[in-house]
C-alpha cells in the first residue's frame, strides 16, 4: 500500500532584528511550519521574492523600515499572505490602528511565547 503524502506545511516568514528572539521562536515554530527568518524588512523583501509565504510575522520597531510599514506593503503586493505584527509597545491605539491599516490577522505584544505565535499563525490560516 502506498503511503499517503504529507500534508503541505504552511510557509512562515519570521522578521525580527533580535537574534535571540529568532533563535527561540524558530525551533518551536518549525515543529508545525516551514520557517524562514530575516533580520530586517530589506532581507525579508529578498526572501519574499524567492517564494510565497502563507504568513509573515514581523517585529514593529526594527532598524531601517518599521514592521508595520513593511506589512502594509506585503498586504498590497501579496494580499493572500496573512500578516502578524509583534510589538514591545502596549499602546492600545497603535495596536488597534495597526490591525486596521495593515489588515493584520493578529498583533502580539512582546515578550511573546512561541506557543502564542504558533496559535496566532494557526488562527490566521483558518
Amino acid at each position: 500500500m502506498d503511503a499517503l503524502p504529507e500534508p503541505e506545511r504552511a510557509a512562515v516568514l519570521l522578521v525580527d532584528d533580535e537574534p535571540g528572539l529568532l533563535a527561540t521562536l524558530r525551533p518551536a515554530l518549525e515543529a508545525h511550519f516551514d520557517v524562514d527568518c530575516a533580520s530586517s524588512a530589506e532581507e525579508a523583501e529578498l526572501l519574499l521574492g524567492t517564494r510565497t509565504y502563507d504568513v509573515v510575522v514581523s517585529d514593529h520597531l526594527m532598524p531601517g523600515e518599521a514592521g508595520l510599514k513593511f506589512l502594509m506593503r506585503v498586504a498590497t503586493r501579496r494580499p493572500a499572505t496573512r500578516r502578524i505584527l509583534l510589538t514591545g509597545y502596549m499602546n492600545p491605539e497603535l495596536l488597534s490602528r495597526s490591525v486596521s491599516v495593515a489588515n493584520l490577522s493578529a498583533c502580539l505584544v512582546k515578550p511573546v511565547h512561541a506557543a502564542d505565535v504558533a496559535q496566532a499563525i494557526l488562527t490566521s490560516l483558518r
